[in-house]
C-alpha cells in the first residue's frame, strides 16, 4: 500500500507530513516506557522482520496481491509507540533506498501504514485481551482479528486522504468499495502472518512480547524477611542466553526471507497499485526521486541475474533496516536511562 509520489496533492501531503511528525515525536517519547536492555534490541529486529516480511507479495484475487503491513505485529511485540517507530524507520528505509513509496508521500504513508494501523490493532488487540480468557492461545486470536482489521483500516484511512487531497477526479464510492474490498482479502495474510509470528515468540520468549505482558508471573524476592516484585529484566543467565538466540534467529531468517523467499513472491500487483490502475488514479503518478538509487525497485544496479539482484538487495535492505533501527532504539533507551537515573543528594 506504498503511495508513490503524484497520487495526493502537495497541500494534503504536507498535513500528513505535519501529522506524521508530531506523531514520531510522541511515539519517540512514549518508547522510554516500553524498551529496556532486553526488548530494545528486539524492536530493531522487528523492523527488520518487517522490512523483510514486505517483500513476500502473496496473491489474493485474480491479478492482485498484498503484502504484509507490520502494524499489529510490531504494536504486540514490542508496543503501539515503538510499534509506529518500527514502521517508520522500514518506509524510510524503502523510500530513500529502494524508490517504494514516494518521498513526497512519506507523510501519507508514515500515516496510513504506521499510524493507523498500529493505532486500531492495538486498540483492538487490548479489547480482545481484556474479555477472552487469559491464555496463549487467546493472545494468539486477538492477534489475529487485530491485525485483520487493521488492513481494511488503513483502506479506508487512504479513501479519506484521497477523498481530501486527490489528485485525480475519481468517484470516491468506487475508490472506497474497491480499496476496501481487496484489503479485507490482504488482512486475511497479514493476520495469519502475524499470529503466526506472535504465536511463535510468545512460545518461547513471553517476557519480551509487550502485548503479553498479562500472562508474565511476577518474579517475587525475600529481602530482610519480606516478599518484594523483582527489579523488571531481572532473569537467569541461561535465559539471557536464549534472548541472544532469538534474536540470531530472527536476523538469519529476516535473511532467508528477503534474499531468497522474496524471488518467489508474487509478481503481481498490490491492492493499491492494482485498484489505481483499474479506476485511473494512478495517472498523475510522478517520477521518483530515487528513482536512480542503485537498489531502485529492489535490485542491485548492474547485477544482471534476477535472482541474485534480487536476492542482495533483500540483504542489504534487512541489514541496514536492523542496523537503523537498533540505532533509534537504543538511542531511545539510553534516553529514558538518563532519565531515570537517581539524582544526587550529597550535601542535603
Amino acid at each position: 500500500m506504498h503511495v508513490p509520489d503524484g497520487f495526493i496533492n502537495a497541500p494534503t501531503s504536507a498535513v500528513t507530513g505535519v501529522v506524521a511528525a508530531g506523531a514520531i515525536a510522541v511515539s519517540l517519547r512514549g518508547a522510554r516506557r516500553e524498551l529496556d536492555d532486553r526488548t530494545a534490541p528486539l524492536a530493531g529486529l522487528v523492523a527488520a522482520f518487517i522490512f523483510a516480511v514486505q517483500m513476500l507479495n502473496f496473491p489474493v484475487a485474480a491479478g492482485t496481491s498484498g503484502h504484509l503491513l507490520g502494524g499489529a505485529l510490531a504494536a504486540i511485540l514490542v508496543g503501539p509507540f515503538t510499534g509506529i517507530l518500527c514502521v517508520s524507520v522500514v518506509l524510510l528505509m524503502q523510500g530513500i533506498l529502494f524508490a517504494d513509496g514516494g518521498l513526497t508521500a512519506l507523510g501519507v504513508n508514515i500515516t496510513d501504514m504506521a499510524i493507523v494501523t498500529t493505532v486500531v490493532s492495538y486498540a483492538v488487540f487490548r479489547g480482545l485481551v481484556k474479555v477472552l480468557p487469559r491464555g496463549r492461545r487467546s493472545l494468539t486470536a486477538a492477534s489475529f482479528v487485530a491485525a485483520l482489521l487493521s488492513v481494511p483500516a488503513a483502506a479506508v484511512a487512504f479513501t479519506l486522504i484521497y477523498w481530501t487531497g486527490g489528485t485525480t477526479d475519481v468517484a470516491i464510492g468506487k475508490v472506497a468499495g474497491a480499496m476496501i474490498g481487496v484489503h479485507v482479502l490482504i488482512g486475511v495474510g497479514e493476520a495469519a502472518i502475524t499470529a503466526l509470528t506472535v504465536g511463535a515468540v510468545v512460545a518461547v520468549r513471553p517476557d519480551l512480547v509487550h502485548g503479553a505482558r498479562d500472562l508474565r508471573p511476577t518474579l517475587r524476592l525475600r529481602v530482610n524477611g519480606e516478599l518484594v516484585d523483582a527489579p523488571a529484566g531481572a532473569a537467569p543467565v541461561a535465559v539471557r542466553a536464549s534472548r541472544r538466540t532469538l534474536w540470531v534467529t530472527g536476523l538469519v531468517t529476516s535473511l532467508v526471507l528477503a534474499g531468497f523467499v522474496s524471488f518467489y513472491a508474487s509478481a503481481n500487483p498490490d491492492g493499491l497499485e492494482k485498484v489505481a490502475a483499474d479506476h485511473g488514479i494512478d495517472k498523475r503518478t510522478e517520477k521518483h526521486a530515487a528513482s536512480d538509487s542503485p537498489l531502485a525497485d529492489y535490485g542491485v544496479k548492474d547485477v544482471t541475474d534476477a535472482r541474485l539482484s534480487g536476492g542482495l538487495a533483500g540483504v542489504i535492505g534487512v541489514g541496514t533496516t536492523v542496523v537503523a533501527g537498533s540505532t533509534v532504539f537504543w538511542a531511545v533507551r539510553r534516553r529514558r536511562t538518563r532519565d531515570v537515573s537517581p539524582v544526587s543528594t550529597s550535601g542535603v
